[in-house]
């Protein structure tokens, strides 16, 4: 089932104690591994990471690295999230594609930056859409081997998407653009990215 959003800046009201961790996080982990965007930066500190956790992981919610979640997921380290925005550069104008880990904290980050952003789960990205609607810009909150034409054909033709990427073990952010039918990423930084197990090539055996 997608869910659609609509653009706001409403947040939560923020505790002493959250605003010291997100300005703890943005000064050792963000600021220092090259994300200066104001508009990042903002919305890193607005939202509250302890707010998409488990309880007992809430005093542990600005770690720089992946915290399990309740139904098995796990929500990344708060440098991929960082990141994955830089390079999307979203604008208002953008009709957004999130295929949300599990947590539900990055259609939260994006929210207020696009005009609308629908959501939908790895599994719902397997089924191929009966809806018409396209997206400019498709964010995947965690690693894939590949990406599905159930999803990529969701995406408009020059539309961006900024995914992890698994290659042979190893876990990138990676940058895409939409051309010609197909997509074609880019791997960037190489950094810790959750595993997407629905976006695991297929095995093939060979003789």
């Amino acid at each position: 089932m997608i869910e659609t959003r609509t653009a706001h800046s409403a947040t939560g009201p923020k505790t002493a104690l959250h605003t010291a961790a997100a300005q703890a996080m943005i000064d050792s982990q963000l600021r220092t591994s090259g994300v200066t965007e104001p508009f990042v930066l903002a919305r890193m500190a607005a939202v509250p990471r302890e707010d998409f956790v488990p309880a007992n992981a809430q005093a542990t919610a600005y770690i720089d690295r992946a915290i399990p979640l309740a139904n098995g997921r796990r929500l990344a380290a708060p440098l991929f999230y960082a990141k994955m925005l830089a390079e999307a550069r979203p604008q208002m104008a953008d009709r957004a594609l999130v295929v949300d880990g599990g947590s539900g904290y990055l259609p939260e980050l994006l929210r207020p930056l696009v005009g609308a952003v629908d959501v939908i789960s790895p599994e719902e990205a397997l089924v191929k859409s009966r809806k018409r609607a396209r997206y400019s810009l498709m964010l995947i909150d965690g690693g894939a081997e590949e990406l599905p034409g159930s999803l990529t054909n969701r995406l408009d033709d020059d539309g961006t998407v900024v995914t992890g990427l698994i290659t042979n073990g190893v876990t990138r952010l990676a940058l895409g653009r939409k051309h010609a039918g197909g997509v074609a990423l880019l791997p960037l930084a190489e950094m810790g990215v959750p595993r997407l197990p629905e976006f695991d090539q297929a095995t093939s055996w060979s003789f």
